[in-house]
């Protein structure tokens, strides 16, 4: 018999590999969509990304890929103003949604966005998996709560990764996810375990891999 804490630490480490191998391939920008009509076909598992528009997003998403320019950054938050499908490999499809909550943008291109986001969500049968960006500094706002009972509503399932981790201090760290944790723990669609991240020095970004690998195994993809 393999004594259990050695099967977990190896699980841990085959999942570590699995996430940097689904990453290292090609990753390329497929389709855009700013009506419902425009979604490509629904192949392989989809995964998404979603946040304030401010909070990190597509410098995360080329942490994640390796690639410094798959997803558009900018100093303007709120640029991002449609549903952006990204290929990884030939199983999974990453897809950047507009940030929310820029007070700048106008009212109805927003409710635009907003129908636009609800009907992806509700539809996407193969949508196996949210991350929710939360800004590790501030920890959920007001609007961050009010995306999370949306998702919750629609019963899709999300985990939070907290972006900007390289700003905390060491001693902030562990209330800071604590305290996401227990508000999460009462949230029907939420995933319990919350990953840490920063796209400045790519800490946590083996675990987000790792968390996305995992995701597609128990898909059987």
């Amino acid at each position: 018999m393999h004594d259990t804490g050695t099967d977990t630490n190896d699980d841990a480490a085959d999942l570590l590999e699995a996430g940097r191998l689904l990453f290292a391939g090609a990753a390329d920008f497929y389709a855009a969509a700013q009506i419902l009509d425009r979604l490509p076909p629904m192949e392989g598992v989809e995964i998404a990304f979603a946040g304030r528009s401010n909070v990190g997003k597509s410098s995360l998403i080329n942490a994640l890929t390796g690639r410094n320019t798959l997803a558009r950054t900018s100093h303007t938050p709120g640029r991002t103003q449609q549903l952006n499908f990204f290929r990884i490999g030939e199983r999974l499809s990453l897809v950047d949604m507009p940030g929310y909550g820029y007070a700048a943008v106008e009212k109805a291109k927003v409710e635009a966005w907003t129908r636009l986001i609800h009907s992806y969500l509700k539809g996407r049968a193969n949508l196996a998996r949210v991350f929710m960006l939360i800004d590790a500094r501030h920890g959920f706002k007001s609007i961050d709560t009010d995306v999370l009972d949306g998702l919750d509503k629609a019963a899709v399932s999300y985990q939070v990764v907290l972006t900007k981790g390289d700003s905390l201090k060491k001693g902030e760290v562990a209330s800071r996810i604590a305290g996401i944790e227990a508000g999460l723990a009462k949230r029907p669609a939420a995933y319990p375990q919350v990953i840490l991240t920063s796209s400045r020095d790519d800490s946590g970004v083996p675990d987000l891999r790792a968390a996305i690998a995992k995701l597609l195994a128990e898909r059987g993809a």
